[in-house]
Parts: structure tokens; C-alpha cells; sequence
């Protein structure tokens, strides 16, 4: 991976929260550490050309990035609130399985982090070029490719530490991950639409909405706090959210 690419700063960071998590905190290193990983995925892909614009994805995975490490951040200070999603992420009882908290984080960053990060990277002006917002969402579903090739290796990761039930379901919970994954994106997809509307009309609008993506984004964390086979339960009734049409 070339060393200007932002993504390397990305990594290096995610490294730095690794070695300084508490041990309190020290759930919260499954998500860290799988994240870093899919991360450098990225990077890789950028390098093998995988993307129209690899300058445009690489901003934007950093800008993605960063939403995360400064919600963790604020977890880690103690004296700072994270959004709505993130605080119930990182709530959740240390004891339950490291899969659960994967997905809870997962949820709360695709669900609530992506759309306002893709709109740091898409400006009003991009948004009025169809052709330039198709290359855009082009490379936003190819994230889906990277992400889908990651599942396997990942769930190797946790392989030892699944209950018995979990190994006899890895062959459906690998087919409901790709499959909330590529829900999830498209759902964002079309809540990033929205709020670009929003945005149009002023930082009134735009906050607004906001705060309804928040919430909606929390109401699903909370949702897969329930007990139960999450990613059966995810493969059936879909992991994103979806912003209403404005009022």
C-alpha cells in the first residue's frame, strides 16, 4: 500500500487505539481489530485498481474512518458522549459473544456513519453531475466485493470462540453477512440522497434529518441486543434503515 494514500494514516491510528484500549474497554478490540483488517483490505483493492476514482475512495474510507475513532475516543475519555448508535454499541455487556459486538458496530457505523460520510466526500455540485454520481455509487457497491471477501477470513478469526450452535450455522451466517452487507448499502445509498436533499435546504434541515437517521440507526442497534441467532434473525429481516421521505 503506497504510504500517501490516507487509508495508511487510517490504519495507524486504529493501531494506536489498539495499544492504548483500557482494560474496561477491552471488548471493544473484536471490532477495533476487524475493522483495522477490512481496512487494509481496502487499501489493497485501491491499489489493484479496483475502483474508478482510488483518490476518492481513499478520502472517503479515511472520512468514514474517522467517525468511528472519534465516537471510540469519546468512549475512551469517558467525558464525551458518542452519537445515539455508538453509545448503545458500546454499552452492550462485555460477556456476550465477540460476533454480537462486530455486528453492533458494524450496524452503527454503515447505518448512521456512512451516509454523513459520503456526504463529506460528495458535494452539492457532484450531486447535480449524473454521470460523476454514477462512477460514485459504482464505487460505493464495490466496497460490497471487498467486504463480501472478507467474510470467510473473518469469521476464521472467531472461529474459537463461537458457541457450538454458531459453528453448526456458519455456512448460513456466512450467506446472511454478504447478504445484510449488500441490504445495508443500498439502503445508505438512498439515505445519503436524502440527506443531500436536506442539506439543500439549509443546516436546519440538514440536522433534522440527521437526528432521524440517529434515531432509526439506534432503534436497530437496540434490535439486535435482543437474544437470538442475530444473523439469521439480520438474513430475514435486513440490517439497514431507511430514511422516510421528508415531511
Amino acid at each position: 500500500m503506497t504510504n500517501d494514500r490516507a487509508i495508511v494514516s487510517v490504519l495507524a491510528r486504529m493501531q494506536d487505539r489498539l495499544d492504548i484500549l483500557p482494560a474496561g474497554l477491552e471488548h471493544h478490540r473484536v471490532f477495533l481489530a476487524t475493522y483495522q483488517r477490512t481496512t487494509r483490505a481496502i487499501g489493497d483493492a485501491i491499489d489493484s485498481a479496483e475502483f474508478d476514482d482510488a483518490d476518492w475512495v481513499d478520502a472517503w474510507d479515511a472520512d468514514f474512518a474517522d467517525l468511528y475513532l472519534a465516537a471510540l475516543d469519546a468512549e475512551i475519555a469517558g467525558d464525551r458522549r458518542p452519537s445515539r448508535p455508538w453509545r448503545l454499541a458500546f454499552a452492550a455487556p462485555a460477556t456476550l459473544p465477540p460476533l454480537r459486538h462486530v455486528l453492533f458496530g458494524i450496524n452503527a457505523h454503515i447505518n448512521y456513519d456512512l451516509p454523513q460520510a459520503l456526504l463529506a466526500v460528495i458535494s452539492d455540485a457532484d450531486f447535480n453531475d449524473p454521470a460523476l454520481i454514477e462512477r460514485r455509487r459504482a464505487d460505493h457497491e464495490r466496497i460490497d466485493g471487498v467486504l463480501g471477501s472478507r467474510v470467510s477470513a473473518e469469521d476464521h478469526q472467531l472461529a474459537d470462540r463461537r458457541t457450538l450452535l454458531d459453528r453448526a450455522l456458519t455456512p448460513l451466517n456466512r450467506y446472511g453477512s454478504r447478504r445484510f452487507l449488500r441490504e445495508a448499502r443500498q439502503k445508505v445509498w438512498h439515505n445519503t440522497l436524502e440527506l443531500n436533499t436536506s442539506r439543500r435546504l439549509g443546516p436546519e434541515k440538514y440536522a433534522t434529518r440527521l437526528a432521524e437517521l440517529e434515531l432509526l440507526s439506534a432503534a436497530k442497534v437496540a434490535e439486535l441486543l435482543a437474544p437470538g441467532q442475530v444473523l439469521l434473525r439480520l438474513a430475514i429481516a435486513g440490517f439497514g434503515v431507511t430514511l422516510p421521505p421528508a415531511a
